[in-house]
């Protein structure tokens, strides 16, 4: 099976990879890019430029693991493929951020749901942050490009009964649903894709920007923290880096110095900023780090009559949009609507009710299904976002606090989302909040659901999707970086992640990313070529 696996053939023909892990003695490295982080931004980017004949070193803090690492164990999996092993929060420890911590990034671990970013959201980044050149017309032919290079396509195979429920409920309400596309090539519908995917069928950078770039003589050092941008003049002369030990986590003490005529950064809306923070870059109108989202999400769960085995199957293939712009931009809160896949060690970490009430709880796990609702944050005043800081030891963090305006809509999508889940048959529904009992009908939920207090800690938020922090506008007071990915008052440095998102964008953002990054290392490509 093994060569079969592209990494597992790539190492073994030679590909420059270092495991920082294993480094005894501390290094300088010279190339024509540096690129940090090897999610969907690092590796779009990292093979575009390869692919043009630059010389490029990817940098990735956490470790590479591949198909022969791939066991479908929930336990060993959250450990090491996410960040701070699953376990990240924000600031007061209310929202739980799942992030990728491994090579590919959040593409290694996600769902696979592939959405263009929605033309609204485009039209607004237009009108509000003079962005034209994100228009959707002039974005369709990128969409077009990476939706084939990571064989993104609506999902053909019948949907699993969890999220068959959601598109009967909005059948018999008259709501609009549609299916997910997936970026996937020969899946197996087995499930498990939030734990790396067992059959090599997720699309995601592991199995194709990464490949790319490394047959293309790209280096990639994993295991390899960035810690620091040292600048001479306006310039980036070199990233300081730190190799992590053994357990992936404690700094060796080796450092690795890589030098570059240009920096690429790709470690996401919360390491990103992080990074700039931490270099202490130019900054003028202290934006690095504001404006930070996350598609706030609430969850609802029912019990259904007949099984839906919600661990099985796509975790993703129906959504409804019916919510997401139905206010305009600036009304009360919208959002779209999802299914979650409910594996035991998630579903005990997300359902209500501690000790006998939890083992209750989860003794019905094969019949029950949940709904969850990503809120569009970053489109109204009262929906500022979050702001990425630096803790003591230099790590981000990110302070999210809830505004009323959000709180109401948390408020309505868990009323939405009961009325679907009762409209589909459901025998009990209970909104993902500590106070919230098992309700059998959905004038008794909606009565319950008016009343629940929306606070911190008591509704269950969490977020999959982390945005902004390093916005891009044509505005230098009021960004980081232009329409281009090109940092106002550094000369060598793109940012090339959802970090560039100047609001949240109301669906899930990999092939966002994916897109705006093609383009942008397009135009670096150009312009590094053009210099010789």
């Amino acid at each position: 099976m093994s060569m079969n696996d592209p990494i597992a053939r790539g190492l073994a023909s030679g590909w420059n990879v270092v495991d920082a892990s294993k480094l005894t003695e501390n290094q300088t490295v010279e190339a024509d890019v540096v690129v940090i982080g090897t999610g969907a931004g690092g590796g779009t980017t990292a093979e575009i430029l390869s692919k043009q004949g630059f010389s490029v070193i990817l940098v990735e803090e956490g470790g590479l693991y591949y198909q022969k690492d791939f066991k479908m164990d929930e336990q060993t999996a959250y450990a090491t493929l996410y960040q701070e092993g699953m376990s990240r929060t924000t600031a007061d420890g209310a929202i739980s951020i799942l992030q990728g911590r491994c090579v590919g990034g959040s593409t290694t671990v996600n769902w696979t749901s592939s959405f263009r970013t929605p033309e609204q959201t485009l039209n607004y980044w237009s009108q509000k942050f003079g962005l034209e050149g994100l228009a959707p017309e002039v974005m369709a032919p990128w969409f077009d490009g990476r939706e084939e290079r990571h064989t993104m396509a609506p999902w053909l195979t019948p949907p699993n009964q969890n999220n068959g429920i959601l598109r009967d409920g909005c059948e018999a309400l008259g709501y609009s649903w549609q299916t997910i596309p997936r970026n996937v090539n020969g899946c197996w519908n087995s499930g498990y894709c939030g734990v790396g995917c067992p059959a090599n069928a997720k699309q995601g950078a592991l199995l194709t920007t990464i490949p790319g770039a490394l047959d293309n003589q790209a280096q990639m050092f994993h295991g390899l923290r960035a810690e620091r941008l040292v600048m001479k003049q306006d310039r980036i002369d070199h990233l300081q880096a730190t190799a992590m030990g053994s357990d992936g986590v404690t700094p060796s003490g080796v450092t690795v110095t890589l030098k570059a005529k240009h920096f690429v950064v790709a470690a996401s809306a919360i390491g990103s900023p992080g990074l700039l923070l931490r270099s202490d870059l130019p900054d003028p109108y202290n934006r690095v780090g504001k404006r930070s989202f996350i598609h706030p999400v609430s969850a609802s769960v029912a019990r259904m009559p007949a099984k839906v085995e919600p661990f099985y199957g796509a975790p993703q293939s129906i959504y409804s949009d019916e919510f997401n712009f139905r206010n305009g931009h600036d009304g009360p809160i919208g959002y779209k609507l999802e299914v979650p896949p409910l594996h035991p060690g998630m579903a005990a970490g997300v359902v209500p009710g501690h000790g006998q009430t939890q083992r209750d709880n989860l003794g019905q796990l094969p019949w029950l299904q949940s709904v969850i609702a990503l809120l569009r944050d970053g489109f109204h005043p009262e929906s500022p976002g979050g702001t990425v800081t630096l803790r003591d030891d230099g790590s981000p963090v990110l302070d999210y606090p809830m505004t009323d305006y959000l709180w109401k809509g948390i408020r309505q999508s868990y009323l939405d989302m009961a009325e679907i889940q009762f409209a589909a048959g459901a025998e009990a529904v209970q909104a993902i909040h500590m106070d919230s009992a098992w309700h059998t009908s959905w004038k008794e939920a909606k009565a319950a659901i008016n009343e629940l207090p929306m606070k911190p800690h008591r509704a269950r938020i969490f977020t999959a999707h982390q945005m902004g922090g390093c916005g891009m506008g044509s505005n230098p007071e009021e960004s980081v970086v232009n329409g281009f990915g090109e940092h106002h008052h550094v000369a060598n440095l793109n940012i090339h992640d959802a970090s560039i998102f100047p609001t949240s964008i109301g669906a899930n953002p990999q092939l966002s990313v994916y897109a705006l990054a093609a383009r942008n290392s397009v135009r670096l490509a150009q312009k590094l070529a053009a210099k010789g």
